[in-house]
């Protein structure tokens, strides 16, 4: 037996069309943009307030506590949304040029998450600082729903999972307008397309 029986074949790339993108590029540059904006969400933090003397314990939960209920909101958020793109990009090796533009937009949602997490933080209770928050939570849910459907083309349970956040978010940014105080609680129930997705993937994979 010689060493030549121990040399691994080239993987072989799918052959591309020219109007064709190999997502393996895009992969890459979605993992940079969403590590940046999940950190740039804790960067304001330590400036939230200047106490005039040492903080106690009352000082810093009046200050933080809100903020970091929207620095929690919005990084689970981002990184629920990481998962998916991730997972969405496995399953497709190439894309069309309009899949990669789709991929572009649904970037520059995360890109901006920073933005309008930081005005929700620093006016929890504004209603039209709420709505453009929610407005904008539900803008990515609904690229991230809209990729999948260009993917899978039909119902499954990944497209149900993905539609899932977007079914919160938007009854969230009506409850948001009147009640801006409330809408965080119901914000947090999209990640149950988590759930969906576990539990019916688990039900049809292997020995189901």
């Amino acid at each position: 037996m010689t060493d030549s029986n121990f040399e691994s074949k080239p993987e072989l790339k799918p052959e591309l069309k020219p109007e064709q993108f190999e997502m393996r590029r895009l992969e890459s540059l979605s993992n940079t943009i969403f590590g940046v904006a999940m950190t740039l969400l804790a960067y304001d933090l330590p400036k939230a307030a200047v106490f005039t003397g040492a903080p106690d314990w009352n000082d810093l939960a009046r200050v933080y506590s809100g903020k970091l209920i929207g620095f929690a909101l919005s990084f689970i958020i981002a990184g629920v949304f990481w998962i998916s793109h991730h997972r969405r990009l496995a399953g497709q090796p190439v894309g069309s040029r309009g899949a990669v533009m789709l991929n572009l937009f649904f970037l520059l949602s995360i890109v901006l998450l920073p933005v309008t997490n930081g005005l929700y933080t620093n006016y929890p209770l504004s209603s039209a600082v709420a709505v453009l928050y929610g407005l904008h939570l539900s803008a990515i849910a609904g690229l991230n729903a809209w990729l999948w459907w260009r993917i899978l083309g039909g119902w499954s349970h990944e497209i149900m999972a993905s539609l899932f956040p977007l079914l919160v978010f938007i009854p969230g940014t009506i409850v948001a307008a009147f009640a801006p105080h409330a809408a965080p609680f119901l914000w947090f129930i999209a990640f149950g397309g988590l759930l969906i997705q576990r539990f019916y993937g688990a039900r049809t994979g292997p020995g189901a």
